[in-house]
């Protein structure tokens, strides 16, 4: 079972990974983006770690919802509000429960990506951060490394594909040929549980 200790440890490996990569997601950011990926993602992620910090709240949806709250108030730019969407749907489909199992947290974190998706308008192969998210959701139920691989596999294969959502779309056939920053942060956040769960 899943405690909120768990979900502080997964925020937690989140935001180093996010710190060490911060500098590959603006550069991945700067030919199709603002150039400002990384830099405002290591912000939210910090006041994340903050105010979880401060908070200590008791249960995996609490630390979510938090987490997310964080992230819409202090990430600029689209990530913010999408990012702080998907922990927030999330963390509020656990519900207030002390400990929930790995099948409730997929089920939690596919509500929490059928929000992301509402929000941004985007689908799979669309060259955005739903691209690494539904596959790992979808692998979820064989197990968090599997989950880990299925996001990396899919931020890759945003490489080839044509934006049609967000910044990047602006640029049309340019954006090929660019990992999607989004993406890649996504696939960072899923493997962030695996390291959470010591996998």
């Amino acid at each position: 079972m899943l405690d909120a200790e768990f979900f502080r440890r997964w925020m937690t490996a989140t935001a180093a990974s996010v710190d060490r990569e911060a500098e590959r997601l603006t550069a991945l950011d700067s030919p199709i983006g603002d150039a400002d990926h990384g830099s405002n993602l290591q912000r939210g992620f910090k006041a994340v770690i903050a105010a979880l910090e401060k908070e200590a709240p008791q249960t995996p949806g609490a630390v979510l919802t938090l987490s997310g709250r964080q992230l819409i108030s202090t990430v600029g730019g689209a990530s913010g509000p999408l990012y702080g969407t998907l922990l927030r749907r999330t963390g509020k489909a656990l519900g207030d429960a002390a400990e929930v199992d790995e099948a409730q947290l997929a089920e939690a974190l596919r509500a929490g990506v059928d929000a992301v998706m509402t929000l941004g308008g985007a689908a799979p192969g669309d060259k955005t951060m739903i691209d690494a998210l539904v596959p790992a959701v979808d692998a979820l139920g064989d197990g968090f490394p599997a989950a880990r691989t299925a996001a990396e596999q899919g931020a890759l294969a945003t490489t080839p594909l044509q934006a049609r959502k967000g910044r990047a779309s602006y640029l049309g056939e340019r954006s090929v040929g660019h990992q999607d920053p989004g993406a890649t942060s996504s696939a960072l956040l899923i493997a962030g549980l695996a390291e959470a769960a010591g996998e």
